[in-house]
């Protein structure tokens, strides 16, 4: 009843989002409400407690969000092993582990070296896209709601939350903060699919609203990190016609799409979802979150195998990253097996979660993912020539702890560091 109460709100015809178009309400697919009920919009709320009936249907709305069920927390394990520990195992005994191909951690040789002279090659750009020693290298987000608390903040608007990657990064002495950007294109709702097509409203929203206003323009995007999660999945693995089949085919036209909105972008990193065994909603639960790992690996090995002579992959579609696609690789893997310790000792207990659903980060995981995300950039080959600033002009040797495990960082000073 409340749900339906809601997508009633929600319709145009209803005039609610009239009224208060700062309310993220549904998503058009249905989803129950994502409201942060810790913050409003920076932009366009501040002033709305004075106004006595936005505010009482303010509180309604959060009223029926109260009653989403609240986490599971039982749920502290589904007995999965994460990609990067089953290696050459299968999973449901058709599916190869490993990040990358073979049911290895890293990169074949081919694959590392373009994405070295890739990375080797980023240098700060002006507004036109040119190389200018004064101009900005853009590290982008694109993503859905985790993404964006993780990334800098819940409603995606700046200032960033100081646990966040962004928040972190920018104050971290070994980061490049003179001339690299970051710029939060990730948003709650919007879905893999918003992002499929260069016409999308996702990217026009992202150069109004993250780009122009900072006096900077799509042509100095050079790298993204990009974690995508398809809505209220139905069909798990090995069906043929599962979920992360499905979300393999839209991620790989989510990355043509992006090369064609920012043509100077090299590089593309992915994180696949976290845990998501304390899930109380059809929203993302397991084993879909975990299967979307799948996904996000078979994209990479498509662009490895493609390039190497193997054709193109039928699902993923074309991703030549000498025409049409950027250089793809993993960022951080980030699933693991609830409380079950992965091999470098990550877990996720029920307290990182949001205890309204169990599916989207509390603070302790925003911050845990972007601890390990940090780490990343700073260590990874592909990133610390153009992110770290005593980063050597050749690079660096990528580990298994720098695909996928725990980040090889120091706090930055005055921060605390997670022990979880």
């Amino acid at each position: 009843m409340r749900l339906a109460l809601l997508r009633r709100l929600a319709a145009p015809s209803s005039g609610f989002m009239t009224l208060f178009p700062h309310i993220d309400l549904l998503h058009k697919s249905g989803a129950a409400l994502h409201t942060d009920r810790n913050r409003v919009n920076r932009r366009g709320l501040a002033g709305l407690r004075t106004l006595p009936l936005v505010s009482a249907a303010l509180s309604l709305t959060l009223c029926l969000a109260t009653g989403a069920p609240a986490s599971e927390c039982s749920g502290t394990s589904r007995d999965l092993i994460p990609l990067n520990d089953l290696g050459e195992g299968l999973y449901l005994g058709a599916f190869q582990g490993g990040l990358y191909p073979d049911g290895q951690n890293t990169p074949p040789a081919a694959h590392f070296d373009a994405g070295l002279a890739r990375a080797l090659e980023i240098q700060p750009l002006n507004t036109q896209g040119d190389p200018d020693p004064q101009g900005k290298i853009i590290l982008l987000s694109i993503g859905m709601s985790n993404t964006t608390q993780e990334f800098c903040s819940h409603d995606s608007f700046e200032p960033c939350d100081p646990w966040t990657f962004v928040g972190q990064a920018s104050q971290h002495p070994d980061v490049n903060t003179e001339t690299l950007i970051f710029v939060n294109g990730a948003r709650s709702a919007e879905a893999t699919r918003d992002w499929n097509s260069s016409q999308r409203s996702a990217y026009d929203r992202v150069l109004d609203d993250q780009l122009l206003p900072k006096g900077l323009t799509e042509a100095q995007v050079q790298v993204i990190w990009m974690k995508h999660a398809t809505p209220r999945p139905e069909v798990s693995l090995p069906a043929a016609d599962a979920d992360a089949f499905d979300m393999l085919e839209v991620l790989g036209d989510v990355v043509r799409a992006a090369q064609t909105r920012y043509p100077n972008c090299s590089i593309i990193f992915f994180s696949s979802r976290i845990y998501a065994g304390y899930a109380s909603s059809d929203l993302s639960p397991e084993p879909f979150s975990y299967e979307s790992g799948f996904a996000v690996k078979w994209l990479i090995e498509a662009q490895v195998k493609q390039l190497n002579g193997g054709g193109i992959d039928p699902i993923a579609g074309d991703l030549d990253y000498e025409a049409v696609a950027p250089w793809l690789a993993w960022g951080p893997y980030l699933w693991a097996d609830g409380l079950v310790e992965r091999s470098d000792g990550l877990t996720w207990e029920c307290a990182d979660f949001e205890e309204r659903d169990g599916t989207h980060p509390s603070q302790s995981a925003e911050e845990k993912v972007a601890t390990r995300l940090l780490g990343f950039m700073l260590t990874s080959p592909f990133s610390s020539p153009w992110f770290n600033v005593l980063a050597d002009s050749q690079g660096g040797s990528l580990t298994d702890d720098d695909a996928g495990g725990p980040p090889n960082v120091d706090p930055a000073p005055g921060e605390v560091q997670d022990d979880n």
